[in-house]
């Protein structure tokens, strides 16, 4: 009997890890509605793309990304983690290529800083990961060069400005909080055109979700979180790398409370599950990996 046990569990472990790698190349796309726009502002379609966590091998998820074109959206913001590979930079550059015309901002993740490495999964559940002693350091420089040569604002403790789909968007934006990176910009006034102010951070620590709130952000985007990565069906992600509760590890939210449009004050956050696994554990279970386009509406 006790075999025989084993032999079940072995047999369902061993169908979890294959669902897991198929499921980390089921990509999706999530849709959201965020009313923030003064009334009479035509919506505005905002691609949020997040931890690619891009290899040169990795092509299917390149046509994917590409393939995003056809959304026809008004503006791409991405929420950093680009990057798994020391060659990696022209093979994300590829993916966004079709997206590089349209108006851009980005953040970066402590994985477009250092490379990633094999490590036990289970500490996960014991605390945020650290940046290990003499990481791989990846050519940050030449990922930023790429991406502001086409336009995009970088907003790495920066504040900047899009015009899209006819509306003004205010932005402010902050350097990796995992890694100690992130530094507030000095405060300023939203300027009298701005039909929204928008924060952009990679990793949703809630000391930076506070200083973005605090600043009048409408909207919050964030990644990181994987969205838990590997989830326990109909109960939710079990970690968020972070210290943002496991009940925002993906998906739209209030902050610091319920979402306004339900009567509570403060701001718009969304977490992107993201579209990638680090190279040394490519599983995603009941969390496909996704990119999201946000609708932004006009309030009430």
């Amino acid at each position: 009997m006790a075999k025989r046990a084993l032999l079940g569990l072995a047999a369902a472990a061993g169908a979890g890890l294959v669902w897991g790698l198929a499921e980390a190349h089921a990509y999706t796309v999530r849709r959201y509605e965020v009313p923030v726009l003064p009334a009479g502002t035509r919506p505005v379609r905002i691609l949020q793309l997040s931890d690619l966590h891009m290899t040169p091998s990795q092509r299917g998820k390149v046509a994917w990304v590409r393939s995003l074109a056809r959304e026809n959206v008004d503006a791409v913001i991405t929420t950093g983690d680009n990057l798994a590979h020391v060659d990696a930079v022209p093979t994300v550059l590829e993916a966004l290529e079709p997206l590089l015309d349209k108006p851009g901002a980005f953040v970066l993740g402590s994985n477009d800083y250092f490379g990633p490495h094999p490590k036990n999964p289970f500490t996960y559940f014991v605390s945020p990961t650290r940046v290990r002693r003499s990481p791989t350091v990846l050519p940050t420089g030449d990922l930023i060069a790429g991406l502001t040569g086409a336009g995009w604002v970088d907003l790495d403790n920066a504040r900047g400005s899009l015009t899209a789909g006819g509306a003004v968007l205010d932005l402010v934006g902050l350097d990796d909080p995992h890694i100690g990176r992130d530094a507030m910009p000095a405060p300023a006034d939203r300027p009298a055109d701005a039909d929204a102010r928008i924060g952009v951070v990679h990793a949703p620590y809630r000391r930076a979700l506070d200083l973005l709130s605090a600043d009048g952000a409408d909207l919050i985007l964030a990644g990181h979180t994987h969205g838990g990565q590997v989830c326990v069906p109909f109960y939710g992600a079990l970690v968020t790398n972070c210290d943002l509760d496991t009940s925002r590890a993906s998906g739209l939210h209030g902050w610091p409370g319920v979402r306004p449009e339900s009567g509570g004050t403060g701001t718009y956050v969304h977490v992107s599950a993201g579209l990638g696994t680090s190279p040394y554990a490519p599983v995603r279970f009941a969390c496909r990996p996704e990119a999201s386009i946000l609708t932004l509406v006009p309030r009430g």
